[in-house]
C-alpha cells in the first residue's frame, strides 16, 4: 500500500524539488540573508527526516567540549509553547520538547534553550557562553553556522532514497557541500573498505570534507524513577515502549540478548494518552511470568515523566535505555581534532 501511496506522490516531487532548489540558491546568492555570528556555532542535522542519531551526538559533542561553556539550541519539536525559553527544573516535555528535557536532565553544567528562530536562540546565548550547539538545523539556513555535522544513516545510504513528500531526503544530495564532516551513524564498528570508497563515491565529497562512521553503544537500563540500574537478561520478559523514528537497531540489539519481547510501538515524539499506558500496564500485569520489566527508550522516558503518566508506572520497574554514539576507531581521532580545531579558530 506504501509503495503505491509513493507512487502516486511522485508528481508532486518536482514542485518541492523546485521549491527546495530555488531557496537553497536564493541563500547561496546572498538574497536570502543568512547570520554568521562571530563565536563557535556547530549545526548537528540531516538531509532526511527520522532519527539519525542527531541526539547521541549533540551528547558526544557535549563530553569533547566539556572544557568550554557550551549550550545547546533547539527548536523544541513537539512542545506547547513558542519563542525562547531556557530550561529549568520546572521544564518539561510539553514546555521545552523530549529532547531538550534529556539534554538538560543529563548535562547540569550545560545550558539548554529552545527557539524556533535560531537567529534569536543564538543571540540570547551568545555572550555568556564560548560554544552553540544547533541541534536538527541543518534547513535552517537563517543560521550560517561555522561548523556543519551531517548524518546519515549507514543501512538507508546503501539504498535508493527519494526527496519528499514520496520519499525521505528534505532536500538533495547536493546539500552535502555545506558540512564540513559527514558521520554515518548506525554502522559496523569496524567498515569494509569498499563499503567506504562506496560511501565516498556516492556523497562525492570534496578534500576539505571529513568522513567518519559511527556506532551505537547500549549502555546498562537505568531507572526512569530511582538511581537503580540493571542488566538485561536471558529470557527476561521484556515490554518495549517506543515513540522513535527507527526502532529496529534497539529490537536487533535485544534479539542478542535473547528476552521475550512485547513491543508497544508509536510514532517519532508520539505523545503517549493515559489510555495506551493503562493498555500496556494491563498487558505487563496480566503476562504470568515472574521475570519482567519495562524498557522504553530515553528520549521517550522524558514524556513518561509526565504526573498523569508516571502515576500510572510508578509502582512498576520501568527501564530506560542509554546508548551513546561511539566513533569508530579508524576515524575518531581524526574527526574528535576537525571540532577541536574549529572550535579553537573560531573562539
Amino acid at each position: 500500500m506504501l509503495k503505491y501511496l509513493r507512487l502516486l506522490l511522485l508528481p508532486l516531487n518536482l514542485v518541492y524539488a523546485l521549491v527546495i532548489f530555488v531557496r537553497n540558491q536564493l541563500y547561496d546568492w546572498g538574497i536570502f540573508k543568512s547570520t554568521s555570528f562571530d563565536m563557535p556555532v556547530i549545526c548537528i542535522g540531516n538531509l532526511a527526516v527520522g532519527g539519525s542519531g542527531k541526539t547521541p551526538t549533540t551528547e558526544y559533542l557535549v563530553r569533547l567540549l566539556q572544557n568550554y561553556k557550551v549550550a545547546i539550541l533547539s527548536r523544541g519539536y513537539g512542545r506547547v509553547t513558542k519563542g525562547f525559553i531556557l530550561a529549568d527544573e520546572h521544564a518539561s516535555a510539553q514546555t521545552i520538547g523530549d529532547e531538550p528535557l534529556q539534554y538538560y536532565r543529563k548535562f547540569k553544567n550545560v545550558t539548554v534553550a529552545v527557539c524556533e528562530d535560531r537567529v534569536t536562540g543564538i543571540n540570547q546565548l551568545k555572550d555568556a557562553h564560548e560554544v552553540i550547539l544547533l541541534d536538527d538545523a541543518y534547513q535552517h539556513r537563517k543560521v550560517k553556522a561555522g561548523f556543519n555535522i551531517l548524518l546519515f544513516e549507514f543501512d538507508k545510504l546503501r539504498g535508493w532514497q527519494m526527496l519528499l513528500p514520496a520519499g525521505n531526503l528534505r532536500e538533495t544530495f547536493s546539500g552535502i557541500k555545506r558540512a564540513q564532516t559527514v558521520l554515518i551513524t548506525k554502522s559496523p564498528p569496524v567498515v569494509e573498505q569498499y563499503l567506504r570508497q562506496g560511501f565516498l563515491k556516492k556523497l562525492k565529497l570534496t578534500a576539505d570534507q571529513n568522513l567518519a562512521f559511527s556506532h551505537i553503544g547500549y549502555q546498562n537500563l537505568h531507572s526512569l524513577y530511582s538511581q537503580e540500574q540493571l542488566a538485561l537478561q536471558k529470557n527476561q520478559v521484556v515490554f518495549l515502549l517506543t515513540g522513535i523514528a527507527n526502532p529496529l537497531p534497539l529490537r536487533q540489539y535485544l534479539a542478542t540478548k535473547e528476552v521475550m519481547l512485547h513491543h508497544f510501538e508509536y510514532s517519532d515524539h508520539h505523545r503517549f494518552t493515559e489510555q495506551e499506558i493503562k493498555a500496556l500496564v494491563k498487558a505487563f500485569e496480566e503476562h504470568p511470568a515472574g521475570e519482567k520489566i519495562i524498557v522504553t527508550t530515553e528520549k521517550d522516558g522524558q514524556r513518561l515523566l509526565d504526573a498523569k503518566l508516571k502515576d500510572l508506572l510508578l509502582n512498576l520497574p520501568v527501564y530506560y535505555l542509554p546508548i551513546n554514539i561511539e566513533i569508530n576507531a579508524a576515524e575518531r581521532a581524526k574527526f574528535d581534532q576537525k571540532i577541536l580545531d574549529y572550535v579553537a579558530s573560531a573562539k
